[in-house]
């Protein structure tokens, strides 16, 4: 009976296409009016964060494919912020690497370097998440 385990599995509500799930958690920093950014996986639109005045934290749950430990990501983000002389300035940032077992996790997406660099990371385990600085193809797309 191998085949039971396989139709118990959509009355339970459980899809089989997936393997696990971690989260994401994006916080608006002090000097930000708004961002709004773009969570890939494998290639694939996962979440989108839109914070603003109202919206200062989001976490997005986000669905990991099956058969594979490993996923490649990219952060893509369009931060609008008021620099030291009280004007706004935008800054486009993003960047890729690889979420290392990400099922179970919660990662932040934090900016660095003056709101050039976009990445997540794993506080409990930062061994979780390579990143690989620099801006990737992958948020080529204007965000809208």
């Amino acid at each position: 009976m191998k085949w039971l385990p396989i139709l118990i599995l959509p009355a339970l509500g459980i899809s089989s296409a997936f393997a696990g799930e971690f989260t994401v958690t994006d916080d608006r920093a002090a000097s930000e009016i708004s961002e709004t950014s773009r969570l890939y996986i494998d290639g694939n639109l996962a979440a989108t964060f839109r914070l603003g005045p109202d919206v200062s934290t989001l976490t997005k749950r986000i669905q990991t494919p099956l058969g594979r430990v490993n996923h490649d990501y990219a952060l893509c983000g369009e931060i609008t912020i008021v620099n030291d002389d009280g004007k706004r300035e935008i800054h486009q940032v993003s960047s890729e690497g690889i979420l290392h077992n990400p099922d179970g996790r919660s990662f932040e997406a934090l900016g660095a370097e003056d709101f050039t660099d976009f990445f997540l990371r794993d506080p409990r385990d930062p061994t979780a998440v390579e990143h690989h600085p620099g801006h990737t193809g992958v948020c080529a797309a204007p965000i809208t």
